[in-house]
């Protein structure tokens, strides 16, 4: 709100110098300056005008602002310092506003968001923690913005995994009661967790299995019994697992679908893919050629149909985005949240939506490619064996460390998750999206410099000063040195943070500027002592500025899922 109230006072003072064009401004690193135009270059280029002089002649038609201060520096900046009072309104403002200050989208749009990915009757691991990671906090923020955003799992519960552990299961006689063999004993997740592994490693060497579970699979898919009844134990066991696991993780979704639930509109996709005349005969199955005649690299096409008529991946992809439309039919954009493992696949279904017009002209289709977690190796963080790790292990590990940190603190190890999931968080989401990372869990789980519990600390720190100050009633914000003018410059970088998350969709804007305002915050009490303040009115305003910090900090924690714990 300030930049475009600033913008639009250097447009008209440009106007009224005789220069009909639109200023824009952007934050300045400047001494003394908050903001600051550039585009004095520009337009005396276009005008052949002086730089230097063109920008005094629409800083002296801007004439006095109650709110900021305009001058020009060489060799033809506009500086724009925001006053004292200007300051002291904004913060008023924005602690009693609701929303903090953030700017809310004019127009709000429909998001279905598609992030976790996890697979039915396999363990969670290492590779699953990004996508809920980065998927939940996209989440927030589009709600922050005003979007009404609806979260999908999206579970792999559809294809050769699932054939391949009810085989293995029925070799190792755990299924023996479903074929009239005896009794059953009941399933556990001990018990999936080892036949998929094992199947899946038969699978590579043994031709024969594969084949057969490729043919159980298929009576699966068909809803055969009793193959389609052992799904439905295997499913419903395997789904609470993982709802215990993201919901460690603060990962929440409003549906809890999967390939399966789309599967009855597979037919569907493929009646429409043959009257669009889209569909191809090709060594027995069927595929919808989606190459473009200026690529440089040529795709393969999309495969939907087997020659034995099975589905496949991207068959089920494509359904998920009818049954979409087909259950919410004004859906902006659908958002898939995955590694970049996907990239083709993603590309050939989106395109075979595009064609079909099984997703609408205007909808949005994007895929979010995330970055790897790494090991101080560079290379996918796995065990010491090379195993990949357990999402239950990684979480425990941070608890873990977490309960050590408190410990040398003397401090309740109650809120050790709490910690230890916000170290994970923040040391992912500081990264851009799409970038790779090492995993260091020291760093991460440091109470100090930039990382999750350095957040924490600060919000439970200004906790025990309000504490303490409790019977102090919160007075107006007040700008009396340069430690308050910080802190507000960093709520109004803060704020500004959540547009360039949005555009960006990665959140590691916003973990920089919440940093920034707790290390403003920082600079602020050391130099300052609240709780021993002994002018009522001095101590009533750093109450209100506290308030203001702590305020912004959990809306921005929040945003980031980080949950702050009672005491560290």
């Amino acid at each position: 709100m300030i930049k475009d109230r600033i913008e639009q006072i250097l447009t008209d003072g440009a106007k009224a110098a005789g220069y009909d064009e639109k200023l824009s401004c952007s934050f300045s690193a400047r001494e003394g300056s908050d903001y600051q135009c550039n585009d004095c270059f520009a337009l005396a280029k276009k005008f052949g005008k002086n730089p230097f002089e063109l920008a005094e002649e629409i800083v002296n038609h801007i004439g006095y602002k109650p709110s900021f201060e305009f001058s020009v520096a060489k060799p033809a900046f506009i500086n724009i310092k925001i006053t004292d009072f200007a300051f002291e309104l904004l913060g008023q403002v924005f602690l009693e506003n609701e929303r903090g200050g953030v700017k809310e989208h004019v127009k709000s749009e429909l998001v279905i968001l598609d992030y976790g990915g996890a697979n039915v009757a396999k363990a969670l691991h290492v590779g699953h923690l990004r996508p809920a990671i980065i998927g939940e906090s996209l989440k927030r923020l589009y709600k922050l913005m005003g979007d009404k955003v609806i979260s999908d799992v999206h579970l792999g519960d559809w294809g050769l995994q699932m054939g391949l552990t009810e085989l293995q299961l029925y070799e190792d006689g755990k299924l023996d009661g479903y074929f009239g063999k005896g009794q059953n004993a009941p399933l556990t997740i001990d018990d999936l967790n080892e036949a998929y592994p094992k199947a899946s490693a038969r699978k590579q060497q043994d031709e024969d299995f594969r084949e057969r579970a490729e043919s159980w699979t298929l009576k699966i898919q068909r809803r055969e019994s009793p193959y389609y009844e052992i799904y439905k134990v295997i499913r419903e066991l395997s789904v609470n697992e993982i709802k215990q696991n993201y919901s460690k993780l603060g990962a929440e979704f409003d549906l809890w679908y999967g390939e399966s639930t789309a599967d009855p509109y597979c037919q569907d996709v493929i009646n429409i893919l043959n009257n669009e005349g889209l569909l191809r005969r090709s060594e027995g199955a069927m595929v919808v050629d989606v190459a473009k005649e200026d690529e440089n690299s040529p795709m393969p096409p999309c495969l939907v149909q087997k020659s034995n008529g099975a589905v496949l991946y991207a068959t089920t992809d494509i359904a998920t985005i009818l049954m979409r439309n087909i259950a919410y039919p004004n859906v902006d954009r659908i958002e898939y949240v995955t590694d970049g493992r996907q990239k083709m696949h993603f590309t050939q279904v989106f395109r075979v939506c595009k064609l079909s017009g099984i997703s609408p002209e205007g909808q949005q289709l994007v895929h979010i490619v995330n970055g790897t977690m790494n090991g101080s190796d560079g290379k996918p963080f796995k065990t010491r064996s090379g195993d990949t790790i357990k999402l239950e292990d990684i979480i425990e590990m941070l608890s873990a460390s977490a309960r050590e940190k408190l410990r040398a603190n003397g401090a309740s190890e109650d809120d050790a998750l709490k910690i230890g999931v916000a170290a994970m968080k923040f040391g992912d989401l500081i990264n851009n999206v799409s970038k790779d990372y090492v995993f260091d869990l020291d760093k991460f789980m440091s109470f100090e410099g930039k990382t999750g519990p350095y957040l924490q600390y600060t919000v439970v720190r200004i906790n025990s000063i309000l504490k303490k100050t409790q019977d102090t009633p919160a007075g107006g914000i007040r700008i009396r040195n340069e430690e308050e003018r910080n802190i507000m410059r960093a709520i109004l970088r803060l704020n500004s943070s959540y547009e360039v998350c949005y555009r960006e969709k990665s959140l590691n804007n916003l973990c920089s500027a919440l940093y920034d305002l707790a290390s403003a915050f920082s600079t602020f009490y050391n130099n300052h002592n609240v709780v021993n303040e002994q002018d009522p009115k001095v101590k009533a305003g750093y109450v209100a500025l506290l308030q203001l910090v702590k305020k912004k900090l959990i809306q921005g924690l929040d945003v980031l899922a980080i949950e702050v714990p009672e005491r560290m």
